[in-house]
């Protein structure tokens, strides 16, 4: 039964989009293992980088939840740009653990791999499905 009385069985609107978005998943995860590879800078940036625990403890770890938060967030269009200034803000975090120059990069790489392979599963899932209901 479609959930729309007037609605056809070729109709988009009578078949609901319940499949999960590639781009939403690997953009969450990359963050996700971004956020402990961040919080592990703050003992770094206190025992061996000498920088005082309060700017550590913000810079760290409000680096890691605001990755957390950020993946609950990409359900919207704009947190994906969000997404990339954390990523600058990672590979910035480099000018106080060098180390994180190539981690942030690493990261960043992921990131974007992510991102613009996300956008292309989704576009060619897309037009497969506009291609199906085409033949219907």
């Amino acid at each position: 039964m479609s959930p729309d009385p007037g609605a056809t069985e070729t109709d988009p609107a009578a078949t609901p989009n319940t499949e999960r978005s590639p781009r939403r998943g690997m953009c969450a995860a990359v963050l996700c293992l971004e956020a402990i590879a961040l919080g592990l800078t703050t003992p770094v940036m206190i025992t061996i980088a000498d920088v005082r625990p309060a700017t550590a403890l913000s810079l760290g770890l409000g680096l890691a939840l605001a990755c957390l938060l950020l993946a609950g967030m990409l359900r919207a269009e704009w947190a994906y740009g969000l997404g990339w200034v954390i990523q600058v803000a990672a590979v910035c975090l480099g000018f106080v653990v060098p180390m994180m120059f190539g981690l942030g990069a690493l990261f960043a790489l992921l990131w974007g791999s992510a991102y613009f392979l996300g956008r292309k599963i989704e576009r060619e899932r897309a037009a497969a499905w506009a291609a199906y209901t085409a033949g219907r």
